[in-house]
């Protein structure tokens, strides 16, 4: 196995725009309208559109790394998939009816993954599927487990058992899963737009996520026509514990799919953290707070609507399965913390649960504004296109082949 040395966090995977805005608050001031309107533009200015008709993209971020073990993000959702039910009349409303693309790393790139590469599984249903199985997933990122993980090749079969043979391509929708490649010494990114259009960017869910999980650990993937390979480790290492910046820079850059993104006015993003509290702060958590307040800034006036981001600090895991899942749910009750840029955070007049129903509400509201309009906001590629990629670090030659999709019955 190659020896891993910390690489420093990965700053290209942010956009233009968010850097526009840091330097422009940061140099002239919080609050010059003509400024934020600056530097919220790219550098050519796209094609007008009737405001009336835009529409929102609609994209969920998960972290990958801290105390929580992904519950925190379940519980989380699953508290927003109720409110999305409760408010939208529709009992059968499922988290990936709501959103377009999801992006998660480490135990977030497995909740992401089981919601979306399984329509019928609702969010309450991947809690209890995390919950039950978070011990062996979280031991794969333990450096005490590592080498045991390397022989007995526990994360494959863990995995195997929760996503059975499905692929990247057969996502019910956009989806991003990211790690680093000792290979090619930069970050990589599991993508399924990359995935429909040629195989060699196709992998099987379970190789995805179990790169995303691999701590410090080499695990070594290979793509479905056996082209692409690389030596992953986990998310964390690429800074890549918050996979946010990754994926609104994917949207504004992924024309095919998402025509009508221009700028950060155009997109409704939900944010979740891993909870603070039981561990020393680590480089990860710095990095995917950093992250979190470049994104904040970046949406400036629109941050209080568009862009949520849902953290829990003070959380304190219990040692069983009920005690983890009673205090991830604990933690929703919590008041909101939001960023201020070089000042760490602030307290919010409202809770992380209600934060999480004001979001729906959003979510909601662009749903319906989707069944009036007459072009959509969102076109999800279904046949490939041959092209090279720019999510993925390597190239390759496309070929045709077949995987079955995951069931319930694999769970």
């Amino acid at each position: 196995m190659a020896a891993w040395i910390d690489p420093s966090i990965d700053m290209d995977k942010l956009s233009y725009e968010i850097f526009s805005i840091l330097e422009t608050k940061f140099l002239f001031g919080y609050d010059d309208a003509k400024l934020l309107s600056i530097a919220r533009s790219p550098p050519e200015t796209p094609t007008k559109i009737n405001e009336d008709d835009q529409g929102k993209v609609r994209i969920l971020s998960i972290d990958g790394c801290g105390d929580s073990d992904g519950l925190l993000a379940a519980a989380a959702l699953a508290q927003l998939e109720s409110s999305l039910r409760r408010c939208s009349g529709d009992p059968s409303a499922r988290i990936v009816d709501f959103f377009d693309i999801a992006a998660g790393s480490g135990t977030g790139g497995v909740l992401a993954a089981i919601l979306f590469s399984n329509p019928n599984l609702s969010a309450a249903d991947a809690l209890e599927l995390l919950a039950k199985h978070h011990k062996k997933i979280a031991s794969l990122s333990s450096k005490k487990s590592g080498f045991r993980a390397m022989i007995t090749g526990c994360g494959s079969g863990i995995f195997r058992r929760i996503f059975g043979d499905s692929t990247m391509k057969e996502a019910a929708k956009p989806l991003l899963i990211p790690c680093y490649d000792l290979e090619t010494g930069a970050s990589f990114m599991f993508s399924r737009a990359d995935a429909v259009e040629m195989d060699g960017y196709d992998f099987m869910m379970r190789d995805a996520c179990e790169a995303t999980c691999a701590g410090n650990r080499s695990v070594r993937i290979t793509s479905m026509d056996g082209r692409t390979k690389i030596a992953a480790v986990g998310a964390g290492a690429a800074g890549m514990g918050n996979p946010a910046a990754a994926a609104i820079t994917h949207v504004l850059n992924n024309k095919q799919e998402f025509p009508r993104a221009n700028g950060f006015e155009d997109l409704l993003v939900l944010s979740i953290g891993v909870g603070n509290g039981g561990s020393p702060p680590s480089n990860a958590n710095g990095a995917a707070d950093m992250v979190d307040q470049a994104v904040a800034m970046a949406f400036g006036q629109n941050r209080t609507t568009n862009y949520v981001r849902i953290q829990a600090n003070g959380l304190k895991p219990g040692k069983t399965k009920e005690a983890k899942v009673a205090a991830a749910i604990e933690a929703l009750k919590e008041r909101n913390m939001v960023s201020v840029l070089f000042r760490g955070s602030k307290l919010s007049a409202e809770s992380n649960a209600e934060k999480l129903e004001m979001f729906a509400g959003e979510l909601i509201g662009e749903q319906e504004r989707r069944k009036r309009s007459k072009s959509p906001t969102v076109v999800i590629k279904q046949a490939m296109t041959p092209r090279t990629s720019s999510a993925t670090t390597t190239s390759t030659t496309a070929t045709s082949c077949s995987s079955s999709m995951m069931t319930s019955s694999s769970l």
